[in-house]
């Protein structure tokens, strides 16, 4: 069973982005597998890197459709992904450190980050995006 089940509720209506979203979703739960089966850290690093990778692709993504449309909220918006790359920065210094491990506590962080994420935060945007053709 996965550890995240995409939902249809999760769509933002803007095929690019769902897309990534359910990237995120399947990264996520490749780290969570990986957690359970006790992979290595060096597996498990490889997945925490891909992660960190397209989160950052996405937010860039993300970000530029905004700035093309005018987003009116695309500071805020810019400031939670600064914010989350800020913090699972801050884990991946302290995995590689040897000062954390991949944990329940980890995924359900990365599970409720995706959840606000996209339910509260880009949910928002829904509205102003498809009144400018986008999806």
């Amino acid at each position: 069973m996965a550890f995240i089940d995409w939902n249809e509720r999760y769509s933002v209506n803007i095929r690019v982005i769902d897309m990534q979203h359910r990237q995120l979703v399947s990264l996520i739960n490749k780290l969570y597998e990986g957690m359970k089966a006790g992979n290595t850290k060096q597996v498990l690093g490889k997945t925490i890197n891909e992660l960190v990778n397209y989160t950052k692709v996405h937010f860039r993504e993300e970000e530029a459709i905004f700035e093309k449309y005018g987003y009116e909220e695309t500071e805020e918006h810019k400031k939670g992904h600064q914010h989350f790359i800020d913090e699972i920065a801050n884990f991946k210094k302290s995995f590689d450190a040897n000062r954390i491990t991949v944990s329940t506590k980890v995924m359900i962080f990365l599970r409720d980050w995706l959840y606000n994420h996209i339910l509260k935060t880009d949910k928002k945007y829904m509205q102003f995006m498809q009144l400018n053709g986008i999806n």
